[in-house]
């Protein structure tokens, strides 16, 4: 009777274990999440530049001002943070970024927006940004863009022009191989 208890026990343990096991690999799969991973990688010159974000959704939201605050670091996306590597030294906006990976935050603004590049990648949304390890910020004016987009995308252009395009705003900045 013992070594049956023993064993409905042992049996028991390990259903439980499996399923557990499942919840987490389902728990990791970020393509089920409402605001899934995305990634955009092209060259520039001889520069390869990566973009891995996540896109949020606008669902019936009021993003600019409201979801999004003016004048306040956002994460540039959702989830982890937006990250955007180069393979060389490239120039954004005419000033000089290292090769590596960096953070993208911006500072959204209606009339202006800050573009940083900040060399802590690897964090959740912007909730510990640090200003003391930006690598690089530049400022840049947002447009109305000509159609609504639901879901935040990342456009690498092959002229250089790196854009993020959310709602009706489309962001832009210029990225020439050193």
């Amino acid at each position: 009777m013992k070594n049956r208890i023993s064993m409905v026990i042992m049996f028991m343990a390990t259903i439980i274990f499996a399923l557990q096991s499942l919840t987490g690999y389902a728990q990791d799969d970020k393509s089920k999440r409402p605001s899934p991973p995305a990634k955009v990688s092209d060259q520039i010159g001889n520069a390869t530049v990566t973009i891995d974000y996540s896109q949020p959704a606008v669902k019936d939201r009021t993003i600019w001002g409201e979801l999004v605050p003016y004048g306040k670091v956002w994460r540039t996306g959702a989830n982890e943070a937006t990250t955007f590597e180069v393979s060389t030294d490239v120039q954004v906006e005419g000033k000089t970024l290292p090769a590596g990976k960096y953070a993208l935050f911006t500072i959204p603004d209606e009339d202006e927006w800050t573009i940083i590049f900040n060399k802590e990648f690897n964090q959740w949304g912007s909730f510990e940004y640090d200003e003391s390890k930006d690598a690089l910020r530049v400022m840049v004016k947002p447009e109305k863009s000509d159609e609504t987009h639901e879901r935040l995308t990342f456009e690498i252009e092959k002229d250089g022009e790196v854009e993020f395009l959310w709602d009706d705003m489309e962001v832009e900045f210029s990225v020439v191989a050193k």
